[in-house]
């Protein structure tokens, strides 16, 4: 019998780092197949994705994931606890033994901090700082661990998700390498890079700088691929906030605190996205929870399409160890997978993603769910 671990990913784009975490996380369980929960073309900061989600799908199982499943815009456009828990119902849903995810520090005691962390609750709230900052110095007083650092935090988010589950999965922490994840300059020494500084490279035409950081089918995406940025939707997402009625921007979810009035008239005085995200910034709302925002605009999701649990399984793609994996599990799984999109299938379980694709669709001119079938990578 096959064994699965399972690991969180966006790979925008799939870069060397990744396929380190891959090939660490197979080499420490023992495990014979990786399964991928992916986010598709909208991010968990509230960004389009640089290339669309098949692109990404092709590119990760040729660097040896063996199945990718969607993570549903419902769960990956959303804060990091909502992210998580979405994430890890999905690789238990899997079947999967192990959840492997990299961190700054893999040492940390998840428990203590699970055990310590607030509720979540109207009292716990300052109106001049982010709610994140909040909750982290509230730990910090309690068990004297910083958790400030992005991957320690989505991984603090797959402990608890996890516990709160009744822990079915084995924790894998993988120490992360290479340049910081918030390093925006590719580095001339060595060979591991962040996301954000291969992108930043992509976008201002440095594509051949790239080429080292990341596996050659990424590189081949890279130069085939026309990145996809919020630039691109900046003209919708201005009208729509200038010509909706503000009882209407009143209903898109996490709308709070009158922030849609400040919306409105940034974006009447804005020509650019970056001017308008200058523009609406506070010391309360940081830039990911503007541009979240602004992602639920483009949808207009409500309150009662985001706050969802993951009840299917999309398969985007697999390859041929992946698919003796899914035939031996497909009796066992407990949500159906979906494998095939029609207009029945969009209106009972994907009209997030498929909403979510279509925006995608309106700037790349590819089809993302309507006439797709799982990618099936031979390997």
């Amino acid at each position: 019998m096959l064994s699965a671990v399972g690991i969180v990913s966006e790979y925008n784009p799939f870069h060397n780092g990744h396929l380190y975490q891959l090939q660490r996380a197979k080499q420490i369980t023992g495990a014979d197949i990786v399964v991928a929960v992916m986010s598709g073309n909208w991010l968990q900061r509230g960004e389009p994705a640089i290339y669309d989600k098949w692109e990404r799908t092709r590119a990760a199982i040729n660097n040896g994931v063996d199945i990718v499943i969607e993570l549903p815009f419902f769960s990956a456009v959303q804060p990091s606890h909502i992210f998580s828990t979405g994430a890890v119902r999905l690789i238990t849903a899997m079947n999967c033994r192990w959840l492997a995810f990299g961190a700054e520090n893999p040492n940390i005691d998840y428990l203590k901090l699970i055990k310590n962390q607030p509720e979540r609750d109207a009292s716990f709230r300052q109106f001049d700082r982010p709610y994140a900052s909040i909750f982290q110095d509230y730990l910090k007083k309690k068990t004297g661990i910083q958790l400030n650092q992005p991957n320690d935090i989505l991984a603090f988010g797959y402990s608890n998700a996890n516990f709160n589950l009744g822990s079915p999965l084995n924790l894998v922490p993988i120490q992360r390498i290479g340049s910081d994840h918030n390093q925006d300059k590719l580095s001339p020494s060595g060979l591991i890079a962040s996301a954000s500084a291969i992108r930043n490279a992509i976008h201002s035409d440095l594509v051949s700088e790239v080429n080292k950081f990341v596996p050659r089918s990424t590189f081949s995406m890279i130069q085939g691929q026309r990145p996809i940025t919020w630039n691109d939707f900046w003209p919708l997402l201005r009208f729509e906030l200038v010509e909706a009625p503000i009882s209407q921007l009143h209903q898109i979810y996490q709308m709070t605190e009158g922030i849609e009035y400040r919306l409105k008239r940034c974006a009447i005085k804005a020509d650019t996205f970056k001017t308008f995200l200058h523009l609406v910034k506070t010391k309360r709302y940081t830039y990911t929870r503007i541009q979240r925002l602004c992602t639920y605009v483009l949808l207009h999701a409500t309150e009662a399409q985001m706050l969802n649990q993951p009840n299917y399984l999309r398969l985007l793609g697999f390859s041929k160890n992946g698919q003796v994996y899914l035939n031996q599990i497909k009796n066992k799984l407990k949500l159906p997978l979906i494998t095939k999109v029609n207009e029945e299938v969009v209106k009972n379980w994907l009209q997030m993603d498929f909403g979510a694709g279509m925006l995608f669709q309106m700037i790349n001119n590819k089809s993302q769910d309507y006439y797709r079938h799982p990618l099936i990578i031979g390997n």
